[in-house]
C-alpha cells in the first residue's frame, strides 16, 4: 500500500468503441470510492493501440462519462503522449538487473510454446536470454526487454473485494515490457502511469486479476508502493452469461437515446454488484455516504433490463418538468424524425409539453415511451385516430361532442376545474356518464384512448386548438 495519505483512485479506458456499461459502472466505483474518501478519481485514455483507438471513441467515452455526472479530476491523461517515459523505466530495470534484453525470434517462441504444452507446463517463455551474455546477440535483430521475474515462491495480491489470492511465480512470465520497436507493452505503461498519477486504489473488472500479478512484479522491480487492489466481477446477462449484443444495449450511449435518465442508470449501476441493506434508491450523496468496496459481492451480477425499467420510471416521476425537458433532447436528436420533430416543438408546443410533463411520466418508463405518448401536442389537425380512439368515436360520441363545442367555447376563464365543472354539467343534462362524454373527448384531442387527465390537456393545448380538435371530429359526424 502507498504511503501517500489522499486516496486516488483512476478509470483508464480504451478507446476503440463506446462507454461499455461494464466500464460506465466500473467508472462509478472508482468515482464513489474516491469521493467516500475525500479523494480523487483520475482519468486515464489508454490509446497505444494506435490503429483502433479514434478520435470518436475518445470523445463517446467523456461525453458518456460526463452524462453519468463521472468526470475525472484534473486533466485527462493520454497513455500515448507517455511513451518516452514508459522507455525511461524499461532502461532503469535494465540498469538495476531487474531486466534484460531477449532476442528470441517469433518461430523460437512458438516452438518453446508448443514443447511446453506437450509436456504439460504452462506455454511461456523458457528463459533462454535471461541470464546469457549480450555478447551473444544474433547481428541485425532488435530485442525485446523482459522483465527479470521471479521464478520460485508467490506473488500475493491482498484484494479488496476478492480476499487473498495468491499466484505460484513459476507460472508467471519473464514478461515483454518494451517490444522490439521501442514501445511499451500495456502491462509496463500501465504500471508507470498508475504510479506517476499517485494512484492509491486500482478498482477494476476481475478479468484483470491474472494482470495484478504481473504488474505488482514490476511496481517491486521499481522498488515502488504498490496500490491497494480491487476486482469486481463482471456483469453478466439474464441468462448468466457475460453481458454482450445478444442481449441488447452495450453502450452508454444507446441506454440515453431509449430514454434512460442518468440518475438512474447510475443508480441501476450501483447496485449491481454492491448492496446497501435491501435499499434500492439512493442519491448521488447517498451513494457517497454509503459506498465501501467491502460490501461488493465476489459474484457476477445479473443486469436486469425491467428492473432499470421499472427504476427509472421511478426516477421520471420524481423529475421536475424541466429535467424532463432537458432529458428528452438527446432522445429527440436520436430519432428518425428528429427533424419533423424540432420543427413542430416551437416555444408554444414545448411550452405544452412542459406542462404535461409530469401527467406524462406518470405513464412511461422511459423517455422515448414519453415522447411517443406527447405527439399528439404538436400533432397537426385534423388528427389521425387510432383504433381505439376510432371506437370511441362510433355511435352517439360525435353528436356529444358537437354539443360539448357549443359549451365549451364560452367557458372563461380556461381553467381545469371550469372546463370540468361545465363537462361534468352537460353529462348530466344528456342523462349519460360522465365516461361517455370523457372519453370521445380524449379520442378527439389525443387520437388515443389513453393519455393525461382530460382536463390537463384541454388547459396545456389551450382554447383555440382544443375546441379546434373537437369541432375537427364533431364536423366528422356524417362522413
Amino acid at each position: 500500500m502507498t504511503s501517500q495519505s489522499k486516496v486516488v483512485t483512476r478509470f483508464a479506458p480504451s478507446p476503440t468503441g463506446f462507454l461499455h456499461i461494464g466500464g460506465a459502472r466500473t467508472a462509478l466505483f472508482n468515482w464513489l470510492f474516491a469521493r467516500a474518501h475525500g479523494g480523487e478519481m483520475r482519468l486515464r485514455i489508454e490509446d497505444t493501440d494506435r490503429a483502433r483507438s479514434t478520435t470518436e471513441a475518445i470523445d463517446a467515452i467523456l461525453d458518456g462519462l460526463s452524462w453519468l455526472g463521472l468526470d475525472g479530476d484534473g486533466e485527462v491523461v493520454y497513455q500515448s503522449t507517455r511513451a518516452e517515459r514508459h522507455a525511461e523505466v524499461a532502461k532503469t530495470l535494465l540498469d538495476k538487473g531487474m531486466a534484460y534484453r531477449c532476442y528470441t525470434s517469433a518461430e523460437e517462441l512458438v516452438a518453446m510454446r508448443e514443447k511446453a504444452a506437450a509436456e504439460g507446463r504452462p506455454p511461456k517463455y523458457d528463459g533462454t536470454w535471461r541470464d546469457k551474455d549480450p555478447a551473444e546477440a544474433p547481428p541485425g535483430v532488435d530485442p525485446v526487454i523482459r522483465l527479470k521475474a521471479p521464478s520460485t515462491g508467490e506473488t500475493v495480491i491482498p484484494d479488496l473485494v476478492q480476499g487473498e489470492v495468491t499466484f505460484a511465480n513459476e507460472n508467471l512470465d519473464d514478461l515483454v515490457i518494451l517490444r522490439s520497436d521501442g514501445s511499451p507493452t500495456y502491462m509496463l505503461a500501465v504500471v508507470v502511469d498508475d504510479h506517476d498519477m499517485g494512484v492509491t486504489h486500482i478498482i477494476r473488472g476481475d478479468d484483470h486479476l491474472t494482470n495484478a500479478a504481473r504488474q505488482a512484479l514490476i511496481y517491486e522491480a521499481m522498488e515502488w508502493d504498490v496500490p491497494q487492489m480491487a476486482h469486481i466481477p463482471l456483469i453478466h446477462g439474464p441468462d448468466g452469461a457475460k453481458l454482450s449484443k445478444r442481449h441488447g444495449a452495450l453502450g452508454v450511449d444507446a441506454y440515453r437515446a431509449m430514454g434512460y435518465l442518468p440518475e438512474a442508470l447510475r443508480n441501476y449501476l450501483v447496485r449491481l454488484g454492491w448492496a446497501h441493506g435491501d435499499e434500492e434508491f439512493f442519491s448521488t450523496r447517498e451513494m457517497v455516504e454509503k459506498f465501501g468496496l467491502e460490501a461488493v459481492g465476489r459474484s457476477p451480477a445479473r443486469f436486469d433490463f425491467v428492473k432499470l425499467e421499472n427504476m427509472n420510471g421511478h426516477y421520471m416521476r420524481e423529475a421536475t418538468p424541466d429535467r424532463i425537458m432537458a432529458a428528452l433532447e438527446p432522445v429527440i436528436a436520436a430519432q428518425d424524425d428528429a427533424a419533423a420533430i424540432g420543427a413542430a416543438l416551437d416555444a408554444g408546443a414545448r411550452a405544452k409539453l412542459e406542462k404535461l410533463a409530469p401527467s406524462l411520466a406518470e405513464r412511461a418508463k422511459t423517455l422515448v415511451e414519453l415522447l411517443d405518448n406527447a405527439r399528439f401536442i404538436w400533432a397537426a389537425r385534423p388528427l389521425t385516430m387510432d383504433e381505439k380512439a376510432e371506437k370511441l368515436l362510433a355511435g352517439e360520441a360525435r353528436g356529444h361532442l358537437a354539443a360539448l363545442y357549443e359549451r365549451l367555447r364560452f367557458v372563461d376563464p380556461w381553467v381545469a376545474d371550469g372546463i370540468e365543472a361545465e363537462v361534468r354539467r352537460y353529462a348530466d343534462e344528456a342523462g349519460v356518464k360522465l365516461g361517455k362524454v370523457a372519453q370521445p373527448l380524449r379520442a378527439a384531442l389525443v387520437g388515443a384512448a389513453t393519455s393525461p387527465g382530460i382536463f390537463d390537456v384541454l388547459v396545456a393545448l389551450g382554447r383555440a386548438e382544443s375546441l379546434g380538435r373537437i369541432q375537427d371530429q364533431a364536423a366528422a359526424a356524417g362522413d
